[in-house]
């Protein structure tokens, strides 16, 4: 957004923010939510190159295929030991994931 539309809002009595603003969040729960998002985001990179099926990476992991599809869209119902035990599964290493939390460093 640019500054001239920030001032004009703010002008107007609206409150400027993010997500966390609006929900709340803590410094450590929006970590953590953006954390999530970029396993669900890699995990589906990595079975698209892999060339595997949802369904493919269910049986791998014991799951199913509508599970594989929470855990790629970042429903809040998937935990972490789940996500990366499918990323482990499709060939993942440690250093993959190091690299989908914090890419570029």
């Amino acid at each position: 957004m640019d500054a001239a539309k920030r001032q004009r809002l703010e002008a107007a009595g609206w409150s400027i923010g993010d997500a966390s603003d609006f929900l709340g969040l803590s410094p450590e729960e929006a970590t953590y939510i953006e954390l999530k998002l970029a396993l669900s985001k890699r995990l589906k990179q990595l079975r698209l190159s892999k060339q595997l099926s949802q369904e493919a990476l269910a049986q791998r992991i014991k799951s199913s295929q509508s599970r594989v599809a929470k855990m790629e869209a970042g429903d809040p119902s998937v935990s972490l030991d789940l996500l990366v035990r499918a990323l482990l599964s499709t060939g993942a290493t440690a250093q993959d994931l190091a690299e989908a939390i914090a890419p570029g460093k």
